[in-house]
């Protein structure tokens, strides 16, 4: 058969020859409605406020005037109702949040606006920190229009925050690429906490948790071994653990949470 899609696997039988056995191409599963209907409609939205998102940038448009379209853009992109699924300004402790996000009436995110000029930053971030700390919630959402970055918090001392995505409507990735990421913050995956799953799985496999198993017990030893093994030469386990301190794991890897 010559089905470009096809997988062959290879099959070796008693003393023959190995015979290359074709398997029929895999097909995808289709996706649930709900979720397809909020993928078309994340992808309509990116398309129809790219230009009305490039004209605000290209004057340095306000940050009221950025709201207006962020509002928009949770309405029919994400599939907010503005009636009862977003509060602005919302008041914490004497200071208002741009947005509280309520689903199902329990208030699950908070949502921040910055000029659609301005380089999301630490500080930004920081402001609507407190409030969700404040709060007790543990979802929050940056964003300047044109990039949308969303935080997760595990509360305590200290107070861990991961960045669980990071988007930006002007960069070089795809339209699926960029429909992908921003569905998570669509109102049936929130309803599903799919965001949960993703946030978990970016945690899992962050710089800081990687540093950490490289410097386990297990892989140091392993590594020590397998030096001997292809240099002949004989490292203690600290010293492998102080060289990758050292010479190859980035400081910030390092910070114990």
């Amino acid at each position: 058969m010559n089905d470009a899609n096809a997988s062959t696997e290879l099959i070796v039988a008693h003393n023959h020859e190995p015979t290359l056995v074709t398997s029929p191409p895999k097909v995808a599963a289709a996706l649930p409605k709900w979720e397809s209907v909020a993928r078309e409609r994340m992808k309509g939205a990116i398309k129809k406020f790219s230009k009305p998102l490039a004209d605000l940038f290209a004057r340095d448009a306000n940050e009221g005037d950025t709201r207006l379209l962020v509002t928009d853009m949770l309405c029919e992109g994400f599939g907010l109702d503005k009636y009862t699924e977003l509060t602005t300004e919302y008041r914490v402790k004497g200071e208002f949040a741009d947005y509280g996000i309520r689903l199902d009436k329990e208030l699950i995110a908070f949502l921040e606006v910055k000029r659609v000029t301005t380089k999301l930053a630490a500080k930004h971030l920081r402001q609507v920190e407190t409030y969700a700390v404040n709060e007790g919630v543990e979802w929050v959402i940056l964003t300047s229009g044109v990039v949308w970055q969303v935080y997760h918090l595990t509360g305590g001392l200290p107070l861990v925050v991961d960045l669980a995505l990071d988007v930006d409507l002007f960069g070089e990735e795809t339209m699926v690429q960029k429909v992908n990421q921003l569905y998570y913050l669509t109102k049936e995956s929130l309803k599903r906490r799919q965001i949960d799953t993703l946030w978990q799985a970016k945690r899992a496999t962050s710089p800081k948790s990687l540093a950490k198993v490289l410097r386990s017990d297990a892989v140091v030893t392993a590594m020590r071994k397998e030096l001997k093994r292809t240099t002949g030469q004989s490292v203690t386990d600290l010293e492998i653990v102080r060289l990758l301190n050292e010479t190859v794991l980035r400081p910030e890897c390092l910070a114990v949470k």
